[in-house]
């Protein structure tokens, strides 16, 4: 049986337009030129898709959109938005809409849009819900609720700004908007703005033609295009210069990009996830980021806890983050005394998540016998800075300014790194390369030793 698509305009023209177009696609079309007449369709029959126009002769394509996301929460609504009116769309997709397409109607747009929809059945969803909790571990609130509102969103093709300090899990988070989402099958492209050279970005997003500046030896495709079909996480978006966010935002409405020296522009359909532990509103207010892109990029605000917020997620966590880092080192598995695990529940982890990953590496190696007491953790006497708490919003530029994350934590583990990487040279070098000897001079196991030499490419 053929997909059945809801198509709802007061318009002869246009509904002839979706109705042949989406045919061609073996999708059978039911029409309706008001709400009245859909209302009593969706009473009569079940769909897989709807589209409807914003402006109908009796009410309003929002109050529509609203209405279907609360009765019929499975069913995939894109609007027909009038050109130019882009604050309705962004308003439709904040109510629920799986997404939107302007007039006049761009075909191939209209294709992609219907394509993405069809993939989202019920059953194909709650699968992969299944094995998203596998992925965001933990039973407290905070986390259920973020798993929750990750399957809402990923029900939509609204661009989503992943707010939360460093070291959350914010990529892990989009990764997981993607895979639950109908772009699943195509590629996940995420790049940090904030380690790319402010004269490479635009190649590095937009590609380039060969000879369009030194360097450029041959044609390169953009990550736009490698993500075309997919997803693209801009990760530490606050970052972009300002020159930058202009051709971003006209890329991201447009849906149209120009490789660096190119003279044709190439049409790409990807789906936006942005982050940034930074105080996004706060840079547009000091004039370091455009208002325009940000309300472009934040028409849905998503907060990732900090872990100092799930305090009872920190042993599962922990116990899981143990058992894959020993597994992947080809190591037995450990377990933790209860001090240690007293101690992991009484930290307030400034670094998040990432620094209880760092903190278990480091344990795993240097610990001995089957067991990980609080020594081996190491955890500083007292605790690292915080910062403001994230907030959470439905778009809109709050009031409060929030610091930027002070974590010295990456250049202490760079310091401890070679402190280590230098112990352990010379013991090596002393014992003219007898591992057990070094080990032993060392005063640690030949396991944590033969796992230190492989982490630091000593071997």
């Amino acid at each position: 049986m053929n997909p059945q698509a809801l198509i709802i305009d007061d318009e002869p023209d246009i509904l002839e337009l979706l109705t042949m177009t989406l045919s061609a696609m073996s999708v059978d079309c039911v029409t309706a030129e008001n709400i009245a007449q859909a209302e009593q369709a969706l009473k009569q029959q079940h769909f897989d898709l709807c589209l409807t126009d914003m402006r109908l002769p009796d009410g309003n394509g929002l109050d529509f959109v609203a209405m279907l996301q609360q009765k019929f929460p499975e069913l995939p609504v894109a609007v027909i938005s009038a050109h130019g009116n882009m604050s309705l769309a962004v308003q439709a997709l904040k109510l629920g809409a799986f997404d939107f397409v302007s007039k006049p109607l761009k075909l191939r747009v209209l294709r992609e849009l219907v394509t993405s929809a069809l993939k989202l059945s019920p059953r194909k969803v709650q699968k992969k819900e299944r094995r998203s909790r596998n992925q965001l571990l933990g039973d407290t609130d905070v986390i259920k609720a973020l798993r929750g509102k990750i399957t809402k969103l990923a029900r939509s093709q609204a661009p989503v700004y992943i707010s939360g300090e460093s070291g959350t899990g914010k990529e892990l988070v989009a990764r997981l908007i993607h895979e639950l989402g109908s772009r699943s099958e195509q590629a996940f492209v995420p790049i940090n703005c904030g380690a790319i050279p402010a004269d490479l970005v635009e190649s590095e997003l937009f590609g380039h033609k060969k000879g369009a500046f030194t360097g450029a030896i041959s044609d390169k495709e953009g990550l736009f295009q490698a993500a075309s079909g997919g997803t693209l996480f801009l990760d530490e978006v606050a970052d972009l210069p300002l020159m930058m966010q202009v051709k971003l935002l006209r890329a991201i409405q447009e849906k149209m990009i120009r490789p660096v020296g190119g003279h044709e522009e190439i049409s790409v359909d990807v789906r936006v996830l942005s982050a940034t532990h930074k105080d996004l509103s706060e840079r547009v207010r000091n004039g370091d980021f455009r208002e325009d892109l940000y309300y472009r990029l934040n028409v849905i605000e998503l907060s990732v806890p900090p872990l100092r917020q799930r305090q009872n997620d920190i042993q599962l966590l922990a116990e899981h983050i143990l058992k894959i880092t020993a597994l992947k080192n080809g190591m037995s598995i450990p377990s933790f005394t209860l001090a240690a695990l007293d101690a992991l529940n009484h930290y307030s982890f400034p670094g998040n998540v990432r620094e209880l990953e760092n903190i278990l590496e480091r344990a795993l190696t240097w610990s001995e016998g089957d067991m990980i007491d609080v020594d081996d953790l190491m955890l500083p006497s007292t605790d690292l800075p915080r910062v403001a708490e994230p907030r959470e919003s439905m778009g809109g530029i709050p009031s409060s300014s929030s610091q930027d994350l002070i974590n010295p934590e990456n250049d202490l583990g760079s310091q401890l790194e070679q402190q280590e990487r230098e112990l352990i040279k010379n013991a090596l070098e002393s014992t003219r390369w007898n591992k057990t000897a070094a080990a032993k001079k060392l005063g640690i196991t030949f396991r944590a030793l033969r796992y230190k030499l492989k982490k630091l490419n000593l071997e």
